[in-house]
């Protein structure tokens, strides 16, 4: 046996079942190990940044890695901003790298690099193997490491001739490093903060935005009078009707200052403190009200339902908190095709327990209130603000869950950055609707010239931002590569090809013509 097929044997024998791959020469013996190998599913993608937002999409819905196969460090480079997004949403990755075989290095060969320093960019863990014998033993250390809370990227750098020489190890599997919750003194830390009658909010992040810890968050709010928020961008918020309802943070500074003013004490639930996402002249880097605590009760690594229970116990919050009810009945939405009426849409069509993977930028922010009594569902969202997510974490949300609908609200401009997914989720035959949100601009760029007193805008700054000349004609595009599309101009076609999509199973694409005169 050689190194390539000891280390997919330890893959394996450690839990870790898909590869999303975009291999190259290096990674052939690894390829080859990958087929002969019934217990690693192979997903091809076109793109380094399918492969690696594929991956992240599939963790934030297993809570375990996928692989992911690229080829030296110009692959992974490619990969990269999907690599930031996955690292900012804390899913567990591991990345195989072939690389030249370790005696070729030295002639500096035109693929040459330094894939370590790369991979460290983006990496909590980084490593290349020393010999054939140790490929598998790196293996089995970067999913343990990939899979320490609250989940990591690990990178194993694979030479190629350690990839094709004999092992003789014996096959290893990892196992999760144990999670532990928040110390007793920052229990009673954080108690006694919200029982003190000072206006306070609990801010939520990473696993505190599943169902369980969300309705203990709602108990403690009812004992407290907190307000309960969570993060703009989260990896996962489990929302919808029957369970407990958040206040997400707004995106711009000054709209998240008013929503935080006269708030006192803030408690960090695996949430970092409230910051804006950009500078802007004159206006508010740190957004918590000034005066006001941030107290940091449990970090994303720690157990946070665990956390949370044993502060609800000696809040003594034991009743149940309100939750939203499932949205009553209403005509379909007609007329003009706006960010409302598709939100209203997804309430009344959407089926329980479906996944939405939500890049539909200014789109979106308008689109997502109005889906909060929509059939419980899991709403994923661009973590890190490198665009070209959403098509690839859907993807990898569909082969996470395959007995899920999975909606990906998709952006015109940012669906370019990672396009191939489509052909990926044809070839697999994924469950995916996805809706394009074609208003033909990078819209939110609109917003952003404006907001950081760029100045006045001409025609050659306005065709930068412009995403005609000519249209993109995105019914064609998904053809192209296999997914059956339909286009949508009004609130009522998009309607019945949303429904349609919603009672078929495999892939497709809505391209929604939102009005142009929408306004956030």
């Amino acid at each position: 046996m050689n190194g390539a097929e000891k280390l997919l044997e330890t893959l394996v024998a450690s839990g870790v079942e898909v590869c999303f791959a975009n291999p190259g020469t290096s990674e052939m013996q690894l390829v080859s190990a990958i087929g002969s190998n019934s217990g690693m599913r192979a997903v091809l993608c076109l793109f380094e940044g399918v492969v690696s937002g594929a991956a992240d999409g599939y963790a934030r819905m297993r809570d375990k890695p996928a692989l992911t196969l690229l080829h030296v460090g110009s692959g992974f480079s490619n990969s990269m901003a999907n690599q930031h997004n996955a690292k900012r949403a804390h899913s567990p990755i591991v990345n195989v790298v072939g690389d030249h075989a370790t005696y070729h290095l030295q002639y500096d060969a035109p693929l040459t690099s330094d894939i370590p320093g790369h991979a460290k960019l983006v990496s909590d863990w980084v490593k290349v193997s020393l010999s054939a014998d140790d490929l598998a033993a790196s293996g089995a250390e970067a999913v343990a490491a990939a899979m320490q809370s609250p989940g990591k990227i690990a990178t194993l750098v694979a030479p190629a001739n350690h990839a094709w020489e004999e092992a003789a190890e014996e096959t290893l599997a990892a196992e999760a490093p144990p999670v532990t919750a928040v110390e007793d003194k920052q229990v009673i830390a954080a108690a006694q903060a919200l029982a003190s009658g000072k206006p306070s909010a609990l801010l939520l992040g990473g696993k505190a935005l599943r169902e369980e810890s969300l309705a203990v968050a709602g108990r403690i709010s009812k004992a407290t009078g907190a307000r309960v928020l969570c993060e703009t961008f989260a990896a996962r918020l489990q929302r919808g009707a029957g369970r407990f309802p958040v206040e997400r943070l707004q995106y711009f500074s000054e709209q998240v200052s008013g929503q935080l003013e006269g708030l006192q004490q803030i408690i960090l639930v695996g949430a970092a403190a409230p910051v804006s996402f950009f500078a802007y002249p004159g206006k508010k880097s740190w957004l918590a009200p000034e005066g006001c605590e941030v107290i940091e009760f449990a970090t994303a690594g720690h157990d946070l339902q665990r956390s949370l229970e044993a502060l609800a116990r000696q809040l003594s919050a034991d009743e149940a908190a309100e939750v939203a009810a499932i949205a009553p009945p209403f005509p379909a939405p007609a007329g003009a095709l706006t960010p409302v009426a598709i939100g209203q849409c997804l309430t009344l069509l959407m089926p329980e327990h479906a996944i939405v993977s939500d890049e539909a930028a200014t789109c979106g922010l308008g689109l997502f209130p109005v889906t909060e009594n929509a059939p419980p569902h899991d709403w994923l969202m661009l973590t890190g603000g490198a665009i070209g997510q959403g098509l690839p974490v859907s993807l990898g949300a569909a082969i996470a869950c395959p007995d899920r609908k999975v909606i990906a609200l998709q952006a015109d401009g940012s669906a370019m950055y990672t396009v191939q997914a489509l052909w990926t989720m044809a070839r697999e035959n994924t469950d995916v609707t996805v809706v394009i949100m074609n208003n033909r601009s990078y819209a939110i760029l609109n917003i952003e010239l404006a907001r950081v007193g760029a100045g006045e805008a001409n025609a050659k700054t306005l065709s930068m931002l412009d995403l005609s000349r000519p249209d993109l004609d995105w019914v064609a595009l998904a053809e192209s590569m296999g997914v059956p599309a339909s286009r949508a101009h009004t609130a009522e076609e998009f309607h019945r090809q949303f429904a349609n999509a919603m009672e078929g199973i495999g892939p497709c694409l809505i391209e929604a013509m939102v009005d142009q005169s929408f306004q956030m």
